[in-house]
């Protein structure tokens, strides 16, 4: 897995090189960077049971806020209800109007003022940062340093960066809906290692071999279960998140399929799977883990992301440079918005107020922002090398279920 994630941030860095030349200046710092953001401010379904290792320590649950016992009695529930525009929680309301950008190859995070569309600081991380994860409770960002082995914490209400806190290879970050475990995906190492949610000590480590590539997650609608995507190997795993087991497995397309990104509907009954190899969305019924259909949607399907009235969601097709718009109500393609080529869209996040879509150019060194009303492009930002998972903040919702911003 070393070998194939390094592969494939070589070939992000030259075809980055050939699109966008030049890089940002040194990192800002200190004064200047607090200076800067007080102005942004202003503006296959076989059963398998998969070993894992606990560990010694024992962590008191935490209080804090999960899924109450009306939302669990309502059958009819929206997921994303606590998500709707400007609906934002009291803990983030004062946190500046930014975006974070983890620049892979570059080793950086940059900083993107919300309003005038401008970086307007950078700073470094460790080796190779995949996403940059909002903390279960709002209050942390946490850049995912993959190779760095680390997660770099920034404080959401100055942007400033923190010390950086040992972590094994964290390719992507997600928290339980009760709030009792982080969970690090460790790609490289084929396990889910469930940790402190605040210290992130280690607790318990879920091997996964048979998912080779486990990159993204989502949850079902009441928070038992855990859906994980299978990027290397073809397939999707169920893990009940009260055993901490793998319960199910199911193979999509034969196994010659590449999912990526996972995002459940808003009814929770039906999972949808971006697989760039096909183009397209897998449609899973998660109650069952069968698959009841496939949209195809563009070449190099990869990010989802719901929009603030959860109506639609935005696929992100990074081969083809497109975005499409997927009705939830009827399960189809209602409108594609091309970028203007070269573009690979791949990972980002929609805006408080639900009006720009943010999206990394994972292969053109820049940021896109999209009307979410028009499809039209407002903005095409210079970033650092090979863009990733990058973090529009603040957002609505009451907590954080981890990646790029999956609120609840």
């Amino acid at each position: 897995m070393h070998a194939d994630r390094v592969s494939a941030c070589r070939a992000i860095l030259a075809r980055g090189r050939r699109v966008a030349r030049g890089r940002r200046a040194a990192a800002m710092a200190g004064a200047s960077l607090i200076a800067a953001l007080t102005i942004a401010a202003c503006g296959s379904g076989s059963r398998q049971h998969t070993s894992g290792t606990q560990s010694a320590t024992t962590t008191q649950a935490l209080p804090l806020p999960g899924p109450t016992p009306r939302q669990r009695r309502n059958v009819a529930l929206d997921v994303y209800r606590a998500d709707a525009a400007g609906d934002l929680s009291p803990r983030v309301r004062r946190d500046p109007a930014l975006v974070y950008v983890p620049n892979s190859m570059s080793g950086t995070v940059s900083v993107i003022a919300q309003r005038t569309f401008k970086v307007i600081a950078e700073f470094p991380t460790g080796a190779l940062p995949q996403h940059v994860t909002p903390a279960y409770d709002l209050r942390t960002l946490y850049v995912d340093n993959d190779l760095g082995n680390s997660l770099t914490p920034i404080d959401p209400r100055t942007g400033r960066p923190g010390k950086a806190i040992p972590v094994r290879d964290p390719y992507n970050l997600y928290f339980t809906p009760d709030g009792h475990f982080a969970i690090v995906v460790a790609e490289r190492l084929a396990r889910l290692d469930f940790r402190d949610p605040r210290t992130m000590r280690l607790r318990y480590s879920l091997s996964v071999p048979a998912c080779r590539g486990v990159d993204h997650m989502d949850f079902s609608a009441f928070g038992h279960y855990a859906y994980a995507s299978c990027e290397f190997s073809g397939r999707m795993i169920e893990i009940d998140l009260r055993t901490r087991r793998v319960i199910r497995t199911l193979v999509l397309h034969g196994g010659l399929a590449s999912p990526q990104d996972v995002k459940l509907s808003p009814d929770g009954r039906t999972l949808y799977v971006a697989d760039q190899i096909n183009g397209g969305l897998w449609e899973i019924d998660p109650a069952r883990f069968r698959v009841i259909g496939f949209l195809r949607t563009g070449a190099g399907a990869h990010g989802l992301y719901p929009s603030r009235n959860a109506r639609v969601l935005y696929v992100s097709n990074r081969q083809q440079g497109s975005i499409s718009v997927v009705s939830f109500g009827t399960r189809r393609v209602i409108a594609t918005w091309q970028l203007p080529p070269p573009a690979s869209p791949d990972m980002g996040g929609v805006s408080a107020d639900g009006r720009t879509l943010w999206l990394s150019g994972r292969y053109n060194a820049v940021v896109y922002a999209i009307n979410t009303r028009t499809g039209h492009l407002r903005a095409t930002i210079p970033v650092g090398q090979g863009p990733h998972g990058l973090c529009v903040w603040p957002q609505p919702g009451r907590y954080s279920l981890g990646h790029t911003g999956i609120m609840r």
